[in-house]
């Protein structure tokens, strides 16, 4: 038994890639979530990016001195975010599109490359049926690498063709 209390016991505490891909309609080379674990429906999650030399912003960002873009490491916060969201609303197999609607108090910490497992910790600040924020911080070892507050609408009526 967990110490970690549970909102809904029928949302499952950890989502696979295969899972992760029921919920969200990005594909490689946009799927920047390998595995959520630690869900607490309609609360919380924490989301593991392998970050790996094969990934394509290595090739530009930078050649010799590869760091994971800022703005890469807020997506992969966000797609664990979206996840969470899919978890708890059951929304798996539908794929609904899922925008950003505003990105506050970002800061970067640390650089993040290949060999780090990014560890993408979320917290749910607002929901209701179409606009969730988040708080989330993403950390490499223990160390925080990134955080930022965001907001995202869930629009159930469009479909992305998975």
């Amino acid at each position: 038994m967990s110490d970690t209390p549970r909102a809904d016991p029928g949302v499952p505490a950890t989502a696979d890639l295969d899972m992760i891909m029921r919920i969200l309609p990005h594909r490689y080379p946009f799927l920047l979530v390998d595995k959520v674990r630690d869900v607490v429906a309609n609360r919380s999650a924490v989301g593991i990016k392998n970050v790996t030399f094969n990934e394509p912003h290595f090739q530009g960002h930078f050649p010799g001195a590869p760091i994971m873009p800022g703005v890469t490491i807020i997506e992969a916060m966000a797609q664990t975010s979206a996840v969470l969201v899919g978890l708890s609303q059951g929304l798996m197999d539908e794929h609904p599109l899922i925008y950003f609607m505003s990105i506050d108090k970002a800061k970067f910490r640390r650089k993040v490359g290949p060999g780090d497992v990014l560890e993408l910790h979320i917290q749910v600040l607002r929901a209701s049926t179409k606009v969730w924020k988040f708080a989330g911080h993403a950390q490499v070892d223990g160390e925080p690498a990134a955080q930022a507050e965001f907001a995202a609408m869930i629009d159930r009526n469009a479909r992305a063709q998975v």
